[in-house]
């Protein structure tokens, strides 16, 4: 069983020396979790608490470093954390935490990316599969959408700055508009063809 011989800062770090030579750095926190002290050992059950410090430590840098970026969805944190080799133990209480501290809302999340997506000129279908996509649960993402300025209206806020053509209505029925909010837009092209 090996002992703690040192411990010296480095930094923001405790650099651990066991029996006389180099080990680790590890962070203040861990130090002080594990109960690390010079002439401790370092016993299997004290190692096995250190490991899972060190693994809950890097997961919350991961997601922290992931969520200063931008918001996420509590799906994208969790495949970001996957994505890192993070164990499922150490993403559920991460996630849980990040959660809690209100760092991960997937209704916040669902609400600003809706109003971005339709700002951008997105129909209410494009912008329910985005969220979807984007692992928000059904039911948050439809309450993010209704929220929305009206469709319709949003629809002829485009074909105002775009025209009224066989153009503009195909580009809106690509970014996700319904066939009720292009109505007039369809009518009015209607009647043009006729002779």
């Amino acid at each position: 069983m090996a002992t703690v011989t040192a411990l010296r800062a480095r930094g923001a770090r405790v650099a651990v020396e066991l029996d006389g030579r180099p080990w680790r750095a590890l962070s203040v926190a861990a130090v002080v979790e594990a109960g690390l002290a010079v002439g401790s050992p370092l016993d299997r059950g004290r190692a096995r608490a250190l490991a899972q410090i060190i693994r809950r430590e890097r997961a919350t840098a991961v997601a922290v470093k992931a969520l200063a970026r931008r918001e996420r969805s509590r799906a994208e944190l969790d495949e970001r954390l996957a994505h890192a080799g993070v164990r499922d133990a150490e993403r559920r209480v991460t996630l849980d935490r990040a959660t809690r501290a209100g760092l991960v809302d997937d209704a916040r999340f669902a609400a600003a990316r809706a109003r971005l997506l339709a700002e951008r000129g997105a129909g209410d279908a494009l912008v329910l599969a985005d969220l979807v996509r984007h692992g928000v649960d059904d039911v948050v993402a439809r309450a993010a959408v209704s929220e929305l300025v009206p469709e319709a209206d949003r629809a002829a806020r485009i074909v105002e700055a775009r025209g009224r053509s066989a153009r503009t209505l195909r580009y809106l029925a690509a970014r996700g508009f319904a066939e009720e909010s292009l109505d007039d837009l369809i009518a009015e092209l209607g009647d043009r063809a006729l002779p």
